[in-house]
């Protein structure tokens, strides 16, 4: 579904992805961590082309984004959702049109087909008796679900996410783990999921890999990355409080 093939991106004179071989399979949930400025964000906005590499190529379903022009790439990015870090709410909208934005600006849907779709959606995450509201009207987490809600309206085939969990408290943070674990498997997608939320990529990946120096470490099933002796990722667990042996999983695989 996508796939780095040798990857290599420098900003302001630092290598930030060095040589970068990867693929992420249809369907599963793939985790990136690492320490900030370690370029996790920098490897979502290449498989969206927002930045292209200086050398290597970047494909998603076959296309090769990272050369991709014009409808090609279009097409290309029709495949994505997006769940920003802070959500990105438009503050003068209510969460029912922030949600049907998507749909009121890229398609010709009838305003009867847009609110059936957006209520369907805003029960998928739980806040269909919440559309009349504003942004500053509702929690942090929930501004989380209304963005995810706008992410997943036209039904993509990958979404990516950019630090879900930030600036949640702890149950708030598992309850987001959670509506992504299950819209994964309802909706049939592949997740790309970015953050410093160790314990959540725990519970709700099918592989988690580390951005260390530019390269991808350990790329494998939570149950195998927790017991890795990798120095720097050992060192990443340990201050998260991962132990070897575990954490309980409360999401359903």
């Amino acid at each position: 579904m996508i796939r780095f093939e040798q990857v290599t991106k420098i900003l302001g004179g630092q290598k930030i992805l060095d040589d970068v071989t990867l693929k992420i399979e249809k369907g599963e949930i793939f985790t990136i961590i690492g320490s900030s400025g370690s370029g996790k964000s920098v490897t979502l906005k290449h498989i969206v082309r927002l930045l292209t590499p200086n050398q290597g190529k970047v494909f998603v379903d076959d296309i090769e984004v990272s050369a991709a022009e014009g409808a090609e790439l279009a097409k290309a990015r029709s495949l994505f959702g997006y769940l920003f870090q802070g959500g990105a709410l438009l503050g003068w909208m209510s969460v029912f049109d922030n949600v049907a934005l998507p749909l009121r600006e890229k398609t010709r849907t009838s305003e009867a087909e847009i609110e059936k779709r957006v209520m369907e959606t805003l029960k998928m995450v739980g806040l269909e008796n919440d559309g009349h509201k504003f942004p500053n009207e509702i929690s942090g987490g929930m501004q989380k679900r209304a963005g995810l809600a706008r992410a997943i309206i036209h039904r993509p085939q990958i979404i990516l996410y950019d630090e879900p969990t930030s600036g949640l408290d702890p149950v708030t943070a598992r309850t987001i783990d959670a509506l992504i674990h299950r819209l994964n498997a309802e909706l049939g997608i592949t997740s790309v999921v970015v953050t410093h939320d160790l314990q959540g990529a725990v519970l709700i990946s099918d592989r988690i890999a580390m951005l260390v120096r530019g390269k991808f470490v350990e790329p494998s099933t939570p149950e195998a990355f927790i017991k890795t002796t990798h120095p720097e990722v050992r060192a990443f667990l340990d201050a998260q409080f991962i132990p070897p042996e575990g954490i309980k999983n409360s999401l359903s695989k």
